[in-house]
């Protein structure tokens, strides 16, 4: 072939071109519809944030839903055949990237204005959008919608305490419903599983199957859909463009190597709820173990066996699950087999869900103190939940429960010698409705509280330990905090008393010694981040009030009340193992230290402040903790954050550690302190 063409040849071409192209679609790009909102925002034209932010939300979804059934319909129309070679697998290829094209752009237009920045991408995957909506919806006085819109961005940033704070306040204007507080963004089989586990826990196990079975059918349609949208070009990091010049094999393995990656965070994915970095671990086989115990409440046993041995499929040999096999076997008197679905789903996936089901095989033997049967096969606790939870929370990922199981035999102990005399216990956990909570009184005198509140009032400052934010919680309340080696350093340079500076040294370490002490730790407590902080009520903020000074939160984990858990990941403080607070004062309105349950709303225990009382507590997510609103005067408290890793052991200590010791030898100060306080969670 010369290349040369005719003009009629040309003329055909184009005029096919342009028949193709009137005929196809055009849906307006996302990241344009989303710029335009933004900038509404920005002029104050909330309809026009409310129409572009909701096109470009529609927008959105409306490619990713595209992109899923053109691939699916292509890969139908153009199968693998058995008699694999190079040509025909090339052939294949093409022949499914060309109906894919096709597809496309019958329904979009042209794809390349669909192609959208990375930033934009995670703006979407962070649901800024709603945020943006949240606040529009509001000044367009519909707060039904704005409520819907703060729940859906909430749900994927649990630690957003504005949001958090709004969302309360919408619960209390009129005409907002609980059904108003709907998640948009919800993944279908995600819903459907929560719905379902709430069904079980309130014993209508009916219901519930309904829903597990629903929410089966949705994660394997969702798994579909997520390996479609794996099939298309992939980044390759780490090579230069420019300069990749290997052949056409091996530009097609790195392809798929990159399709394969994609395909194996597809299970990771599946399992992770919007906002988290961790997923659920054993959360497909969690349905079949939920199942099989739900069918027999109904005395369905032929399907609580078959839902017993698919779960099988995943933990091969795991102990109660075993037992139970057996024991339908034996009252039903034959066999059965586990679900094709999940069988199938194995022999293709079968690498990519061990990755995330490590571990977990153990889990039978660290269970077997309940397990659902007797050795006679005989029910032995009607309540025994499934094996794959442990029943104090709706979704407990397994490393999680691992480790709750493995330490179970040790019991975490408490009531330990409180080291000094004048210390007195006035509730245990018991009392305070809880575990590893302790209320303490005279841990340190009235003189000790007043020089101490005398230190803060000379050495805190707004905003510190709270990124330089004087109002981090509330903008009801002025916060103001100080340091160990803050104070210390002023009383080096003459500015407060050398004495109050190291009384407020050698008091965290009293408290320090106390908690230790308690609670029977076998291992040294350290020090995480001390901080001597100053809550006051702000003059005429104060009328009708209904936030609290601080949010309902856990210490190394985020708290999510509406999954009933707590993610021990980033950017919570995970190393913290242990909290206290020493207060100095109670001559204040409101300001109550409050334990709740994971609802965040349902209180268990209250504590009213007052000089020389001290809380302690575990920092996980058992204890979930806040302050009510300080209305009047000011609240001033020592907090206290301990670790027993002394990997996490806090800078500061260890340099105001130094400082005693220099002084205590008489030692030259020698130069300037270099202070970097972290932030307090």
């Amino acid at each position: 072939m010369d290349g040369n063409f005719s003009p009629a040849a040309i003329f055909s071409v184009v005029l096919l071109t342009v028949v193709l192209s009137s005929s196809t679609a055009f849906l307006e790009p996302c990241d344009l519809l989303y710029d335009k909102a933004v900038q509404a925002f920005s002029n104050g034209d909330y309809t026009n944030v409310v129409r572009y932010m909701e096109g470009a939300l529609s927008s959105y979804t409306e490619v990713r839903h595209t992109k899923v059934r053109c691939r699916l319909r292509c890969q139908d129309q153009h199968p693998f055949d058995e008699t694999f070679s190079d040509l025909r697998f090339t052939d294949v290829l093409l022949r499914r990237a060309a109906c894919m094209n096709t597809c496309i752009e019958e329904k979009l237009g042209t794809q390349s204005v669909h192609k959208i920045s990375e930033d934009v991408v995670q703006d979407f995957h962070r649901r800024i959008p709603y945020n943006y909506l949240q606040l529009a919806y509001q000044k367009l006085k519909q707060p039904e919608k704005a409520a819907a819109a703060a729940h859906t961005y909430f749900q994927a940033n649990p630690e957003h305490v504005e949001m958090g704070q709004n969302l309360e306040q919408y619960k209390d204007l009129q005409g907002v419903k609980e059904d108003h507080f709907v998640d948009r963004e919800a993944r279908p089989h995600q819903r459907s599983f929560a719905a379902a586990v709430r069904l079980y826990d309130n014993s209508d196990h009916k219901g519930a199957i309904a829903l597990f079975e629903e929410a089966l059918v949705e994660y394997y349609k969702a798994d579909s859909e997520c390996r479609a949208l794996c099939q298309w070009p992939q980044k390759f990091e780490g090579h230069d463009h420019l300069r990749y010049r290997y052949s056409l094999h091996e530009l097609v393995s790195d392809h798929f190597t990159q399709v394969l990656h994609c395909e194996h965070e597809c299970v990771r994915d599946l399992a992770t709820r919007p906002g988290r970095l961790s997923p659920m671990e054993n959360y497909l086989p969690l349905h079949y173990d939920y199942l099989q115990f739900a069918y027999f409440h109904v005395d369905r046993l032929d399907k609580a066996l078959q839902c017993a041995l698919t779960y099988l499929l995943f933990h091969k040999g795991e102990e109660s699950m075993t037992d139970n096999v057996d024991y339908y076997r034996e009252v039903l008197g034959h066999d059965g087999e586990p679900r094709e679905e999940a069988a199938w789903y194995l022999r293709r996936h079968k690498q990519e869900l061990e990755l995330l089901l490590i571990g977990s095989k153990t889990m039978g033997v660290e269970f077997t103190e309940g397990n659902y049967w007797s050795s006679r096969g005989g029910r032995e606790d009607s309540n025994r939940i499934p094996s794959g939870t442990d029943g104090w929370m709706e979704y407990v990922p397994i490393s999680e429960k691992k480790n709750i199981a493995l330490a179970a035999p040790q019991r975490l102990k408490e009531g330990g010698p409180l080291v000094y005399d004048s210390v007195q216990l006035v509730q245990n956990s018991a009392a305070l409705n809880g575990t590893q909570r302790v209320l303490l009184d005279q841990v340190i005198s009235e003189e000790e509280c007043l020089d101490l509140r005398r230190l803060a009032h000379a050495v805190t400052m707004a905003g510190d330990g709270y990124r330089g934010k004087m109002s981090p919680h509330t903008p009801n309340e002025k916060f103001e905090g100080a340091t160990v080696l803050k104070t210390l350093q002023y009383g080096y340079e003459g500015r407060v008393p050398m004495r109050s500076a190291r009384l407020f040294y050698d008091i965290s370490e009293r408290a320090r010694r106390v908690i230790e002490s308690y609670f029977l730790l076998n291992s040294t407590l350290h020090f995480s981040y001390t901080h001597l902080v100053c809550r006051t009520a702000i003059t005429g903020q104060q009328d009708h009030r209904n936030d609290l000074s601080h949010p309902i939160h856990a210490d190394n984990c985020l708290l999510d009340p509406e999954a009933n858990e707590c993610w021990k990941e980033p950017p919570a403080y995970t190393y913290r193992d242990y909290s206290a607070l020493l207060y100095l004062n109670g001559d204040f309105d409101g300001g109550e230290f409050i334990f709740t349950e994971m609802d965040a709303k349902t209180v268990t225990a209250s504590v009213k402040p007052m000089c020389g009382r001290m809380v302690g507590f575990s920092s996980g997510g058992e204890n979930p903790h806040g302050v009510k609103a300080v209305t009047s005067g000011q609240r001033c408290a020592v907090a206290l954050w301990f670790t027993l890793d002394p990997l996490f052991r806090e800078l500061e200590r260890l340099q105001a550690d130094e400082v005693i010791q220099a002084l205590d030898t008489q030692s030259v100060w020698g130069q300037g302190l270099n202070i970097n306080p972290k932030d307090e969670l």
